[in-house]
């Protein structure tokens, strides 16, 4: 399904999938707290708010593939967290796991 705000409700787990790739699995609650991918990051910035003056301001993120650096160190499925799958290469591992030690 691509609606995400219908998602959360309906499923336990989350696939996120980009051009044919799952980059992000979790435990739907999981999924919607602690967003790594970029990629999932926009999808679900871009779920709109029920409150019309909030949703003016929130920031909308655009997914850009440029952000990763894969041409000498390629991704690879990794469990980031107990239950929670990531696309990612070394680098990308070492900053998601900062991100989630905060």
């Amino acid at each position: 399904a691509h609606d995400l705000s219908v998602m959360r409700f309906i499923t336990d787990r989350i696939a996120v999938i980009h051009k044919g790739v799952i980059v992000e699995l979790a435990e739907t609650e999981k999924l919607y707290a602690h967003p790594l991918h970029p990629y999932t990051q926009a999808l679900l910035s871009a779920i709109p708010m029920p409150d019309p003056d909030n949703e003016k301001k929130k920031v909308v993120k655009v997914y850009d593939p440029s952000v990763h650096h894969y041409e000498n160190d390629p991704p690879r499925w990794i469990e980031i967290e107990e239950g929670h799958f990531i696309m990612a290469n070394h680098e990308e591992e070492a900053k998601y796991r900062e991100i989630l030690a905060e």
